[in-house]
C-alpha cells in the first residue's frame, strides 16, 4: 500500500534510511566522518521538518503494515533551471524487498500524482539503482558531487520528461 507519510512516520523513516544508506553507501565499512553524517542527518526531527515544509512530499509503502520503502520530493529543487522538473531526492527501498517491483510502483505513483519531468541523483558506484533508472526512462544528463567528510563523491543525474 502506498500513502503519503504522517509525523507518526518519522522514526521509521530515520530507521529505514539508516539500513538503506549504510548497506548501499557504506561498502568499505565505518568510519567517523560517516557515522556522523548519518546520525547526524537520518533522525526523526529531519523528517517532521521535511513533512513540515510545503515543498517537500514523501509517499510510504507499506507491506502488512510495516514500512518496506519510501519516496521523497522536492518540489523547489532544480537541476539547471526548471526545464528538469521536481527532485526526487530519495527513493530508498529495504534491501529484503529489492526487486519486488516496489521502486517502480513509488515513481509511477509520484509521476501520476505530479506528472514529470523530474530529475534525481545517484552515486556513481551504485550501478544496481543506475540500471533501475535506466529501465524506468531515466536518462543522464549531468554529475553532482555529493561532499562528505572532506571528499567529493560523483553522482550521475537522470531526468525523465514527457517524451
Amino acid at each position: 500500500m502506498i500513502r503519503k507519510a504522517e509525523f507518526s512516520d518519522c522514526q521509521n523513516l530515520a530507521a529505514l534510511s539508516l539500513q538503506v544508506w549504510l548497506h548501499t553507501y557504506a561498502t568499505k565499512g565505518l568510519r567517523t566522518g560517516i557515522s556522523r553524517y548519518i546520525l547526524s542527518t537520518y533522525t526523526e526531527n529531519h523528517f517532521q521538518k521535511l513533512l513540515d515544509s510545503s515543498s517537500r512530499n514523501i509517499w510510504l509503502y507499506l507491506k502488512e503494515d510495516h514500512l518496506v520503502a519510501f519516496i521523497a520530493i522536492d518540489l523547489d529543487s532544480a537541476f539547471h533551471g526548471n526545464c528538469n522538473g521536481y527532485e526526487i531526492t530519495t527513493l530508498y527501498v529495504s534491501e529484503h524487498f529489492h526487486r519486488q517491483g516496489i521502486g517502480e510502483e513509488l515513481l509511477n505513483h509520484v509521476t501520476t500524482q505530479l506528472g514529470l519531468p523530474c530529475w534525481l541523483s545517484t552515486w556513481n558506484k551504485n550501478s544496481q539503482a543506475s540500471d533501475f533508472y535506466h529501465k524506468q526512462g531515466f536518462k543522464q544528463i549531468g554529475i553532482l558531487n555529493f561532499h562528505l567528510d572532506g571528499e567529493l563523491h560523483e553522482n550521475y543525474v537522470f531526468s525523465k520528461n514527457n517524451l
